[in-house]
């Protein structure tokens, strides 16, 4: 079980409990517009991972392929951070050979969940499957590229969905402390065990 930091580990811990498994976070940051940051064009993961579709348009040539990769650098030194944070020197755990459920608390884009699923599709799992309680349809149809299998409760499409936050009724912050919290709870065995 994986889950995205901060919200999606809360869900994911949720899921780990029911199913009694071991749970960990893959570090997945948002590319976001200069300015708009919530506007996300893209996702890079830990381990060099992608969400492809939405760079694809983008010439080394173009005005803004520097400010692009400005904000990918940015990114992968917060990524670098929060692997720290949240795993210490402990390597992430594999799926190799494995089913992994990848969950998130929502997806509008898509781009961060495509991601996350990217970084675990490299270790070549038996099965992926997404888990996600609400999505956008396009959000959805993209992470489903990725995967095995979407498991998802609720499907909006972009014009009426607004933000993930809108779909619970209690959608307080995630602090850092709560994810290093939920992780050492569900840990279980270590790679190779």
């Amino acid at each position: 079980m994986f889950g995205i930091p901060r919200g999606g580990v809360v869900v994911a811990h949720e899921v780990a409990e029911r199913l009694d498994c071991p749970l960990d976070v893959l570090i997945v940051r948002k590319l976001g517009y200069p300015g708009h940051e919530e506007a996300a064009f893209g996702a890079l993961g830990e381990e060099g991972a992608l969400a492809p579709e939405a760079l694809a348009h983008l010439d080394p040539g173009d005005r803004g392929y520097d400010i692009v990769q400005e904000a990918m650098e940015r990114k992968r030194r917060e990524a670098e951070e929060q692997i720290r944070l949240y795993r210490g020197d402990r390597a992430r755990r594999s799926a190799a050979g494995a089913t992994a459920v990848v969950v998130d608390d929502g997806i509008a884009t898509g781009y961060t969940f495509a991601a996350a699923l990217a970084i675990v599709r490299c270790d070549l799992p038996e099965r992926l499957i997404a888990a996600i309680p609400v999505a956008t349809v396009d959000g959805a149809e993209l992470v489903s590229r990725y995967c095995d299998e979407v498991r998802l409760l609720l499907a909006a499409e972009r014009e009426r969905f607004f933000a993930v936050s809108l779909h619970y009724d209690s959608f307080g912050q995630v602090s850092d402390e709560e994810v290093v919290s939920l992780l050492a709870a569900r840990e279980g065995p270590g790679p190779g065990s």
